[in-house]
């Protein structure tokens, strides 16, 4: 058969084909005019040579396998020389994976330094260009829709369920004590080397976590002095995200991760999904003795969110 012919039945072009040729894989034989002659083998032998190719064995190492052929053998991995030839093949294969596995921690690492490089805590709280388009909110963000999710949670009483803390140990939400108790449920915070979810602006009511979350830590003793006994951030992340959160931002409260949904399924919370992940929308409680006493939703905007609740708790002293 003719070389594009050869070329055809094995899916490659004729260069390719006068590669193999070059390497010795296959030799056509040369007609009267100077033509090359390929065989039903020849063809075999290029078929063969590709697939093991895109197997990872590089062209110039299937000769073993394609010997076997020769030999007459059915399949071309019948051969111990094959066999060799795949392990031959494995172990170049995990070199180069643990190679690339060490870059990629190598660019991992340079990736968490530059993006935590301008951190600098004060006494005042965090500052940093590196934090800085996480807590400055982007302009036009919108508005979140009040659509009555929260309407039925004044006066229930909040159920026995407890959350790990980032503290340790785990609260028991429904045995916070006497008092009012501010629980500020969000969807996600994000980190400094961490793309947030593809549209995250477009949603409504998602970005601004750690803008409330930065909120909330620099009003925190006066939500104290007006009578909030505990303020906890509510989220699904688990605590270690979360304690990388309150590590950065210095955020003098403690943070309850509820992974399972546990609150939002029993109190019947908003949330939402992005990229199949479900996500709490962003609402705050406020307990009082066991209680739900009022609940803010829709929370817009999230940055200023604390001084709305420090105020609704200077207007409602106990």
């Amino acid at each position: 058969m003719w070389i594009s012919e050869v070329a055809r039945r094995a899916d490659v072009t004729t260069k390719t084909v006068r590669y193999y040729e070059s390497l010795g894989l296959i030799t056509p034989t040369r007609l009267a005019n100077g033509y090359r002659d390929y065989t039903e083998q020849d063809a075999r032998m290029v078929c063969e040579a590709r697939l093991l190719n895109r197997l990872g064995i590089p062209v110039e190492r299937t000769r073993p396998f394609l010997e076997c052929l020769a030999d007459g053998r059915e399949h071309s991995d019948d051969c111990p020389s094959s066999l060799a030839g795949y392990r031959d093949a494995i172990d170049d294969l995990t070199l180069r994976i643990e190679a690339l596995t060490a870059r990629r921690d190598v660019l991992a690492r340079h990736l968490h330094d530059a993006a935590h490089r301008n951190i600098r805590a004060n006494s005042s709280g965090v500052e940093g260009n590196s934090v800085s388009h996480m807590t400055q909110l982007p302009a036009n963000l919108p508005v979140p829709e009040d659509d009555g999710a929260a309407d039925h949670l004044a006066g229930h009483v909040m159920p026995d369920i407890e959350l790990p803390s980032t503290v340790g140990g785990t609260v028991a939400l429904h045995a916070l004590g006497e008092g009012r108790s501010i629980v500020y449920c969000y969807p996600l915070t994000g980190r400094p080397d961490t793309a947030l979810p593809e549209g995250w602006n477009n949603i409504p009511g998602a970005r601004g976590c750690t803008s409330e979350a930065c909120d909330f830590r620099d009003h925190h003793g006066e939500l104290t002095a007006a009578d909030a006994t505990h303020v906890f951030g509510l989220s699904s992340q688990n605590t270690a995200y979360q304690e990388e959160v309150v590590d950065r931002l210095r955020l003098p409260f403690p943070m309850l991760s509820d992974t399972g949904f546990l609150l939002a399924t029993t109190l019947g919370l908003p949330t939402f999904e992005v990229d199949r992940v479900r996500l709490h929308k962003r609402i705050t409680l406020v307990i009082r003795d066991g209680v739900i006493e009022h609940a803010f939703y829709p929370i817009f905007p999230p940055n200023k969110h604390a001084r709305q609740v420090l105020l609704w708790l200077r207007e409602n002293p106990t």
